[in-house]
């Protein structure tokens, strides 16, 4: 079967379905505690989210006083983050650019931190994206990669979906935590901090909501949330997650790393 990257059509019809960001979920959570473990305080931050879907995350670092900007060629996830930056009242702190993220139209040397996630996994080689990171990032400055685990029932479905014809974006990739310290290091980051995420609820869960809006019914986001069982069960993978060995049962994986200062 020959590879095919989704184009800028796909993620235009993508995000052209997900206007009402009540109904989709967030980003992982970690992402935004990782980058708060090691930014306790933002303000004043350049930032740059390379393909923000929601921009969420974007938005919420813009609150806290960054300088933040979103890079998409999507024309639909732009129209989305402007809707939520116009409606935050953020248009001081939050910046909509559209562009490709392996030319960005931005000057060596820029950003303090640059974060994406759900986007290296679309590409058959990722190595320039990581590459065209590293040149806009200041010296000493940060990259925050998160992209879909190897070892996970996920890939398994996604890769029959594929196979069919149906998945979503066409084609897609994933990553072993080992494989996503060699893109890192190749580009010439030092790996600082890595983590992993189940995904809460968790991807059937999930199927089964997306698959309930087709004949027009809606499902609780979070349908245990509160519960003893749900706090047992966040209470036993925060503990779990502490071990080496989570990164390859987690459904996502990221890492944190630094453009090393030159002596």
């Amino acid at each position: 079967m020959s590879i095919k990257e989704p184009d800028q059509s796909v993620w235009d019809r993508f995000w052209a379905r997900k206007q009402d960001l009540s109904k989709v979920y967030p980003a992982s959570p970690a992402i935004r505690k990782t980058i708060h473990k090691y930014f306790p305080n933002v303000q004043g931050l350049k930032i740059l989210e390379v393909g923000p879907g929601t921009g969420r995350d974007s938005a919420e670092l813009a609150r806290q006083g960054a300088d933040v900007y979103v890079l998409d060629f999507s024309a639909e996830s732009l129209k989305t983050v402007e809707n939520l930056r116009i409606r935050e009242r953020l248009e001081g702190n939050l910046h909509c650019v559209r562009g490709d993220a392996f030319h960005s139209p931005f000057p060596d040397n820029t950003f303090d931190l640059i974060f994406h996630q759900g986007l290296a996994e679309h590409f058959v080689n990722p190595n320039p994206l990581i590459q065209e990171n590293f040149r806009i990032i200041k010296e000493g400055g940060y990259i925050l990669c998160d992209v879909p685990q190897t070892f996970h029932i996920y890939t398994v479905i996604k890769h029959v979906l594929i196979a069919m014809g149906k998945w979503f974006a066409g084609w897609e990739t994933q990553f072993s935590i080992k494989g996503l310290r060699s893109l890192i290091k190749l580009a010439g980051f030092h790996i600082t901090y890595e983590y992993g995420d189940w995904m809460r609820p968790n991807l059937f869960y999930r199927i089964l909501r997306e698959a309930c809006f087709k004949i027009n019914v809606e499902l609780p986001k979070y349908p245990l949330h509160g519960t003893l069982y749900q706090k047992a069960k966040d209470a036993f993978l925060d503990a779990f997650d502490r071990v080496p060995l989570a990164r390859y049962t987690q459904l996502s994986i990221g890492i944190l790393a630094q453009k090393p200062k030159k002596k």
